[in-house]
């Protein structure tokens, strides 16, 4: 049985990576391992491993500086000791007692307290910081261990960077994740969708007629770099969620060459430099999560000016590809701890499921409590208007008492209770990206799939049939008498 899962913030990467070494989740690679392709195939092992395998330490990595750390949060296991939870459901369950709404005496005392507690959430500003141990103003980043991926990527891809940026319009920080490929040692590409934070950002600098500068973190807490990915509101800095999720506030410090850019202090290294609003540059081809690669585009491109980092450096990365991948995890983890959100909105929304082959954005598993004809009609749409839900490509409604987590019970569903000329919606609307099936990027048609038990009102007027179920009462009569006569458990 293993152990139970260290429930703590971590200071940083290096005590994240200890605690799973402490835990059994992590292999040291003490020989010497090529960044381009190596490292990746070996973490792609593991990843496909039942269970995602392990976390990988690379020791020795021929051309770089400093260690390489890959599979960090890539099983159920993983990444709840990144969040310190024992489950998923956890952080949310947090959320909804803090949403909760004021009650009447008491209750409502205990209801602000709860309240008061997110101001100990928000970042904690420091004046020195490890990741500002060394200094380099004549930075190279070929010295980090970047890797390649896969054999037709267009080069070496930064692919677990936290990229801060702010409008010089004003309002809060960003902070995201956002691929960067690797042109030199002081140029990347910079993987800014038009629906991200960060491209509005440059497009305000470019309004302003000014660069926009940007500080990229790597490594630092597990809790923010999984803050980073988070599908968050736009009045919610990823930093203080972090804060939330790990019970602590992020410290965070100036950046050395940017001063109002606020950076995390326990990162392991900082890229700072700007981005030319008008500069664009081909980016790709890339392996990506959808399993296939991303062809080559135009994306603005980022210059680096200066690196600081701590003394003894870890360089974390992440390899995304066909499923299942280390990315899934974080994916599962915005899953569980989002739902008690969309169900504030949506309280007839049971459970939701993204399955790891739908790659986040392709399918949409979700049971609900219907109540009257075109209910899951309702809460298609309703879903496609939430978000990052937006670019969801399917979407498949069933009752409540089917359980979405088993893909196989829902297949069973779609194949029995749908009829394709009365059951199916197909919408048009935005879609991801990284999606190369629409005749058009970004843009293209969308599928709901009502897969419930049918009213008359929705044109159904025969009776709906009753699902096969034994008698639960003799079920566990039978059980008993089975295990009283020590026979091998009964199915």
């Amino acid at each position: 049985m293993a152990a139970p899962l260290p429930r703590r913030a971590y200071a940083d990467l290096h005590d994240f990576v200890h605690a799973l070494e402490e835990a059994g989740e992590l292999i040291r690679v003490p020989y010497a391992v090529d960044p381009v392709l190596e490292i990746a195939a070996l973490a792609d092992g593991q990843c496909k491993l039942p269970g995602g395998g392990k976390a990988l330490l690379f020791e020795r990595v021929k051309g770089a500086a400093w260690p390489v750390a890959i599979n960090l949060f890539g099983s159920h296991r993983r990444i709840c000791m990144a969040l310190g939870v024992e489950s998923l459901e956890e952080p949310g369950q947090r959320i909804l007692d803090l949403l909760a709404p004021p009650a009447a005496g008491l209750a409502a005392l205990k209801s602000l307290g709860r309240l008061r507690q997110i101001a100990h959430f928000f970042p904690k500003r420091v004046k020195s910081a490890p990741c500002k141990e060394v200094i380099d103003h004549a930075p190279d980043l070929n010295r980090l261990g970047v890797i390649t991926a896969w054999p037709d990527d267009g080069g070496p891809f930064i692919s677990l960077p936290l990229v801060f940026t702010r409008s010089p319009a004003g309002g809060p920080p960003n902070v995201g994740m956002y691929r960067m490929q690797l042109y030199d040692g002081q140029t990347t590409g910079m993987h800014w969708h038009i629906h991200k934070h960060g491209a509005a950002h440059l497009r305000a600098a470019g309004q302003a007629g000014t660069a926009l500068p940007v500080a990229v973190a790597l490594g630092g807490d597990p809790a923010l770099i999984y803050a980073a990915t988070a599908p968050l509101p736009d009045d919610l800095p990823e930093v203080a969620f972090a804060g939330f999720l790990r019970n602590r506030p992020v410290e965070m410090v100036a950046a050395e060459t940017i001063p109002d850019l606020l950076v995390p202090a326990h990162a392991d290294f900082i890229l700072e430099g700007y981005v030319e609003p008008a500069e664009r540059r081909m980016e790709g081809p890339y392996g990506d999560h959808t399993g296939y690669y991303s062809l080559p585009e135009p994306y603005p491109v980022f210059h680096l000016t200066c690196l600081t980092r701590r003394r003894e450096p870890l360089y974390p990365t992440i390899i995304v590809g066909r499923p299942p991948m280390e990315d899934d995890w974080l994916g599962k983890a915005t899953e569980r701890i989002f739902l008690p959100l969309i169900r504030l909105q949506l309280p007839e929304v049971v459970d939701l499921h993204l399955p790891f082959e739908g790659v986040f954005h392709n399918l949409v598993l979700v049971s609900v409590n219907k109540r009257f004809p075109g209910h899951a009609r309702k809460v298609m749409h309703a879903l496609w208007g939430l978000g990052q839900m937006q670019f969801a490509k399917c979407i498949v409604v069933v009752d409540g008492d089917v359980d979405v987590q088993k893909v196989g019970e829902v297949a069973f569903r779609v194949a029995n209770n749908v009829d394709w000329k009365r059951d199916i919606t197909v919408v048009e609307g935005p879609l991801d990206a990284l999606d190369h099936s629409s005749p058009q990027p970004r843009f293209g048609g969308k599928i709901g799939i009502d897969a419930t038990r049918k009213l008359a009102e929705e044109g159904h007027p025969r009776p709906w049939p009753g699902d096969l179920r034994h008698d639960p009462a003799l079920v566990a009569r039978l059980r008993a008498a089975w295990a009283a006569a020590g026979l091998e458990e009964v199915g």
